[in-house]
């Protein structure tokens, strides 16, 4: 999978995980495009998200530039969103 070297977000996250659905939400409401990789539909892309993030905490939210957040307020995503131009 080389969804961080593609130039697309992309959010590894579950159904049941609160932040999840919070970045989640959050994603669709500021209208950014996403691939959203569902850690209970795929339960091996857990190995990855854990690869990028080095830890087992979710969300991990990989940004086009291939840096990441791994559980991020909605203040991180907005800020980085920004910084990156997917917003304004």
């Amino acid at each position: 999978m080389t969804s961080e070297t593609s130039g697309t977000l992309t959010m590894f996250g579950a159904d049941w995980c609160r932040d999840c659905r919070r970045t989640k939400a959050q994603l669709d409401e500021l209208g950014v495009a996403y691939e959203y990789v569902d850690l209970e539909a795929d339960p091996a892309a857990a190995d990855v998200a854990r690869d990028i993030s080095g830890r087992t905490n979710i969300p991990v939210v990989v940004y086009p530039d291939a840096t990441h957040h791994v559980e991020p307020s909605n203040a991180d995503v907005e800020a980085k969103l920004r910084e990156l131009a997917l917003i304004s």
